[in-house]
Order: C-alpha cells, then sequence, then structure tokens
C-alpha cells in the first residue's frame, strides 16, 4: 500500500475522532459545594472500627449516617437548595417520595426558609410522615400509589410555580455528595482505598469517586450493590446506563433503591473513575447491620451497611492488609423492621436456632431437655409443647424450641449432644 496514503487517512482518521468530553464533575465544584455547605453540614467523624482485627485490615468507618436526618443525601440537598435563585427559594420546592432526599429536603429547606411541600401515598406510614411534619414541612396525603403522589406534586409545582425536586444527576447534587470524598481524604492519611455504597445512591459513588480520584489516583474506589438490582454492573457489562431491571430487591430493606435509576453522566463518572463494582446479597447486607450494632454500637440500615457486608462477604480479599474508608451511607430504618432484621440476621450468624425432638410421655423428660440446654449454657427463647400432633407417635410429644447461642461453635456443639441424646432430633430454619 502506498505509504503517504496510509499516513494521509491516519491522520485523518485521528482528526475526526471526537474529542473526549470534559468532566461532568470537577474537583472546583466539589470544593465550592464543601465551603457553601460548611455552616449547614456537620463534618462526620471517621473513625477506626473494632472489627478490623478480625478482618485483617485497617478499616475506617465514615459514618455519614449521623447526619440530623440520618443520611448522606444531607450533603447534596444542602448545596442544590443554596444554589436556587432567590425566586425560586422564595416560592418554595415540592417533593413526592418518602425517602432520605425528602427528609433532607423538608429539613434544610425549612432551616433556610424555603416553603417545603411532601406529597405523600395514603400507604405512608404516621412516624414517617410526624417525621415531616416535626422538620415543619406541609404535608399533604394523596393517591394510593408513589406515582399518584408525583403527579399531583408536578400539578401543584405548576399551578402553583413550586420547583419540583426529585433525585437526579445535577451538578450541584453531586458536588455537594462528593465532598464526603474531600473529607475521607483529609480524616485518614495514607488511605488504599475506599468502599462505598451504591444502590440507590449513585451520585454518592460518583461525587466521592471524582474527589478522591482527583486527590490522589492511587487511592481505589470501590461501589457497591445490591444482589437484587445491580444497575451499575450491568450497566458496565452493557457499556450503556440501564434504565430498568426485571428483578426487584426487598422494598421495606431498599426503598430508596427503588426511587432511583442510573443517569448517563452518573454512569460516565462511574465507569470512568471507580475502580471496582461488587455485589452482595440481602443476607450479607442484615449480618452486616449485626456487626455495626456488636462492633460499633450503632444501628444503620441495609444500605448503610452494604460497604462494610462486601468486606465481610468476602468479596473484597485485595483489601487484606490495606487502610480502607467505608461510607456508611444511612440509618434510617424504623424500629419494628430493625427488629425483624436483627432477629434474621441471628439466624443467618448461626445463633439463633429452632430444633424439634420427640420426647416421652413419662414425667421429667421435658425437665430433663430443658437441664441438658441450662448445662449446654444455652438460651431458651421460646418452646412449644404440642400433646397432640398428628405427626407424633404414640404416647410421645413433640417440643419445638428456639434457642440462643453465642456463636456458631456453640451452636455445632448443641447439634452434637442434643445428636447423641434424640435421634429424633430435627434442626429447623426460622
Amino acid at each position: 500500500m502506498d505509504p503517504p496514503k496510509t499516513r494521509r487517512v491516519s491522520v485523518f482518521s485521528e482528526r475526526a475522532k471526537p474529542k473526549p468530553p470534559a468532566p461532568y464533575l470537577r474537583f472546583e465544584d466539589i470544593s465550592a459545594a464543601a465551603f457553601r455547605i460548611q455552616g449547614g453540614i456537620q463534618k462526620t467523624p471517621c473513625t477506626y472500627s473494632r472489627i478490623s482485627k478480625q478482618l485483617g485490615m485497617e478499616i475506617y468507618l465514615k459514618k455519614e449516617h449521623l447526619h440530623y436526618t440520618g443520611s448522606v443525601k444531607e450533603r447534596g440537598v444542602m448545596y442544590l437548595l443554596t444554589s436556587l435563585t432567590q425566586e425560586q427559594q422564595r416560592k418554595g420546592v415540592i417533593v413526592a417520595t418518602d425517602c432520605n432526599f425528602s427528609m433532607a429536603v423538608a429539613h434544610h429547606g425549612v432551616e433556610l426558609k424555603i416553603p417545603v411541600f411532601v406529597i405523600t401515598p395514603s400507604c405512608c406510614s404516621s412516624p414517617r410522615l410526624r417525621v415531616y411534619r416535626d422538620y415543619g414541612a406541609m404535608v399533604i396525603s394523596y393517591g394510593n400509589t408513589a406515582q399518584d403522589s408525583r403527579s399531583h406534586a408536578r400539578q401543584l409545582a405548576k399551578e402553583n410555580g413550586y420547583l419540583y425536586l426529585e433525585e437526579d444527576e445535577s451538578a450541584a447534587y453531586l458536588a455537594g455528595l462528593g465532598t464526603v470524598g474531600m473529607e475521607i481524604y483529609e480524616q485518614v492519611p495514607k488511605l488504599d482505598a475506599v468502599v462505598v455504597p451504591a444502590a440507590g445512591q449513585y451520585g454518592l459513588l460518583a461525587g466521592t469517586a471524582a474527589a478522591i480520584k482527583h486527590l490522589n489516583a492511587e487511592i481505589l474506589v470501590i461501589g457497591v450493590e445490591a444482589d437484587g438490582f445491580p444497575l451499575l454492573l450491568q450497566s458496565l457489562k452493557t457499556d450503556s446506563p440501564v434504565a430498568d431491571m426485571d428483578s426487584r430487591p426487598n422494598n421495606k430493606l431498599y426503598g430508596d433503591l427503588m426511587e432511583n435509576s442510573l443517569g448517563v453522566n452518573t454512569f460516565r463518572l462511574a465507569k470512568t473513575l471507580v475502580d471496582k463494582v461488587v455485589s452482595v446479597s440481602e443476607e450479607d447486607s442484615l449480618v452486616a447491620m449485626l456487626r455495626f450494632q456488636e462492633f460499633e454500637r450503632s444501628t444503620v440500615d441495609t444500605e448503610g451497611a452494604m460497604g462494610l457486608a462486601a468486606i465481610l462477604a468476602g468479596q473484597l480479599p485485595d483489601l487484606k492488609g490495606k487502610k480502607v474508608a467505608v461510607v456508611v451511607s444511612s440509618a434510617n430504618m424504623e424500629l419494628e423492621l430493625v427488629r425483624q432484621c436483627v432477629d434474621r440476621a441471628l439466624v443467618l450468624d448461626k445463633r439463633v436456632s429452632k430444633f424439634s425432638v420427640q420426647l416421652g410421655d413419662s414425667p421429667g423428660d421435658m425437665a430433663k431437655l430443658l437441664d441438658l440446654l441450662s448445662r449446654e449454657n444455652v438460651r431458651l427463647l421460646d418452646v412449644c409443647h404440642q400433646r397432640h400432633s398428628d405427626k407424633s407417635e404414640l404416647f410421645k410429644t413433640k417440643v419445638e424450641c428456639v434457642v440462643e447461642t453465642r456463636d456458631k461453635t456453640q451452636s455445632a456443639q448443641l447439634h452434637k449432644t442434643l445428636c447423641e441424646r434424640y435421634p429424633s432430633l430435627c434442626w429447623l430454619d426460622r
């Protein structure tokens, strides 16, 4: 082939290539956000975790759940609201989803003297409604679904000049969230990696990555998603942001996740700046919640526990011996659900177990079983004595017990002892 012709084609190809797009989120934007919000947002602690030695790495927890509304989203919301024009602030804003974003808008909007209207469906719980009202927002119940509330909110915004807000990937919102990365870099010297929840909070992952990579490109940024809704992982596979998925996670455990999607700009930032993305199961997150209560004396929700869940589940073995910051993004779970999650986590952790045995009908047989449990130093949580069960042998009684052990080792020892004493033992899942 003619060499000059080859050169001409090569030069033409180079010129035809479009210039790479400018960064959607500049570090200067994040710095400006940090300066603007410092008077209204606390600088949360990033402290060494007691669980570090058990996991073989130095873990520092960035405790974003300590914000007034219990969520990191206050950062983005605060900067977003202060970036509005005076006219928009005077007329007010309106939100229509019961989520961390809406709670942050209600709190900081009122603090900034901005009228805030929250439209919720009739199924919204009374405690959550009370929170919005305590913040000072005007709460309106409308419709049976979140879609009904959103439609009504848009109509009210159009008729009255309110600004309808929903969590998106605006530059102001992402810049506010990115201040987390700036603080982590200041608080933890010689950092090796940052683990960030991505479920329903892709802006947090993108903003944190933008800050961290600007300050030190060698620090790894790792995102964590829920197994049931891995939007970012799927998007990276197809090289295009996936808007939705057929699978759905537990709505009660991942409420904020259901309200968000992965935008084009957020995807571009994550693809460029995030080093690795992993997913964790619902069970992993529940056990991580339990570890937070045991080692940190903190109650967080499943989204807030996802970063630690990835480490506990063995998803990030390369971090062994490293200095790692884990973002604890939120702690907004109602008390009854927290209790259910802890109960389930104890079962998953092999510390609460249920079994059944067949006892004779003689006096003292039940006492012997209870004595055995006492000698094994096992706590009896519940017992059911079924004399008339159709599955019991004649002159036999079926007894079901729920017991709590210290750990998996004691649970295994109890199982062995019961098997030796009662051939009819049936170990049950709760």
